[in-house]
């Protein structure tokens, strides 16, 4: 991750004014919206960070960690200034095809910036709710998965990240818990989620908490192909968005039309090849009546089910905030839940950890992975 913001706080210095490539306004804007998305995610996984005294390598070797609340204020001030940026002409050339998301496109960029505005805006919604702003984020967003910001593998040379993990590791087991979920819904997504484990060729599900530590036994994901794409940001999250949004603002109709978008467009998920027929009999026929019954807990359990398994860590994240926010919505059968197992967050890194006194401190014992949340879901820290 600072790799990542290393390199894009180099492309932004270049960038800006004072630097070689200044007036660069687009190439700029996107290494902001980057910028954003990574040092979201490294704040939403691990909550105090080393930020504003980061990525001064021979300068300053023991950063401090900054407050998530004021890295947040700085990824949205960093989406700001990047949409403002996309608004500029430049005479700079486009970015072309050493852009493996978008070929330079510089209004798709924009859209995708909107998107990640209206995600952190819904994800401070315990300490400040702006659903109107999430809609109207998500409005200028985009609006078909054609759009969908998203990383793509040729299975010669690049792979899905999941594929190399199950390759490398083969430590997956298929949750119990999330096919009780598709089941109950008789979601046809059931029959595409998983297959046997090659070596066992039997459908077995791994129970919640308790799996046999054993390899070559259970189940498997049967989405994890060498070509699935990875997501930074899918249509079907915006329309999963404004679903929510609209629930919470007591828009039902709305929320119902964002809802039947969004789980069509995770139906046609190329890794999925379910039809937009397909989806129109399960909304009909399963997820309206359930949505009529409970609508927050519908909206969020098909964003939870759409998420899996490329989308994880919003997942995870969007399960922390409802708990917080006290909409538990979304049912865990993993007993060690119960029993204060639950991890509220990452831990620091073991370099981190060994050469920075202040993550050290911070890390303790590692036992606050348990028991402090990150700040936006009700934590200090």
């Amino acid at each position: 991750m600072y790799q990542n913001l290393y390199r894009l706080k180099t492309i932004i210095e270049k960038c800006s004014e004072g630097g070689s490539e200044e007036g660069n306004w687009h190439t700029l804007a996107i290494a902001q919206t980057l910028m954003a998305h990574n040092l979201a995610t490294l704040t939403d996984l691990m909550g105090d960070v080393p930020w504003t005294e980061a990525l001064q390598p021979g300068f300053i070797f023991t950063p401090v960690l900054d407050k998530q609340e004021a890295i947040y204020a700085e990824v949205h001030q960093l989406l700001d200034d990047a949409i403002a940026n996309y608004n500029k002409t430049t005479t700079f050339g486009s970015l072309g095809t050493q852009d493996f998301i978008y070929a330079g496109n510089a209004e798709r960029w924009k859209q995708l910036a909107y998107g990640l505005k209206a995600r952190y805006t819904m994800r401070l919604s315990l300490k400040e709710a702006k659903y109107a702003d999430v809609v109207s984020f998500a409005n200028q967003s985009f609006t078909a998965r054609t759009q969908q910001a998203q990383l793509n593998y040729n299975g010669s040379t690049s792979f899905s990240p999941f594929y190399r993990f199950y390759t490398d590791r083969d430590y997956f087991g298929a949750s119990q818990s999330l096919y009780d979920k598709l089941e109950e819904r008789n979601d046809p997504r059931i029959e595409v989620f998983w297959k046997p484990h090659p070596s066992s060729g039997e459908f077995l599900l791994a129970p919640n908490g308790d799996p046999v530590q054993v390899q070559g036994t259970y189940s498997i994901s049967a989405i994890s192909t060498q070509t699935a794409p990875t997501y930074l940001m899918s249509y079907h999250e915006v329309e999963f968005l404004k679903a929510e949004a609209y629930v919470r603002l007591n828009q039902l109709e709305n929320a119902a039309t964002a809802l039947e978008k969004a789980v069509t467009a995770a139906f046609q998920k190329v890794n999925i090849g379910l039809t937009a027929e397909d989806a129109a009999d399960y909304f009909e026929e399963s997820v309206l009546p359930k949505f009529n019954a409970n609508p927050l807990s519908e909206v969020m359990n098909q964003k939870y089910i759409a998420f899996y398994e490329e989308e994880a860590v919003e997942a995870y994240n969007d399960y922390r905030r409802l708990v917080a926010m006290g909409n538990n919505v979304i049912q865990l059968d993993n007993p060690k839940n119960a029993a204060n197992q639950f991890p509220q967050r990452f831990t620091y890194g073991n370099s981190d950890v060994t050469t920075n006194e202040n993550v050290r401190s911070a890390y303790g014992d590692g036992n606050y992975v348990y028991t402090e949340k990150v700040w936006w879901a009700g934590g200090t820290r």
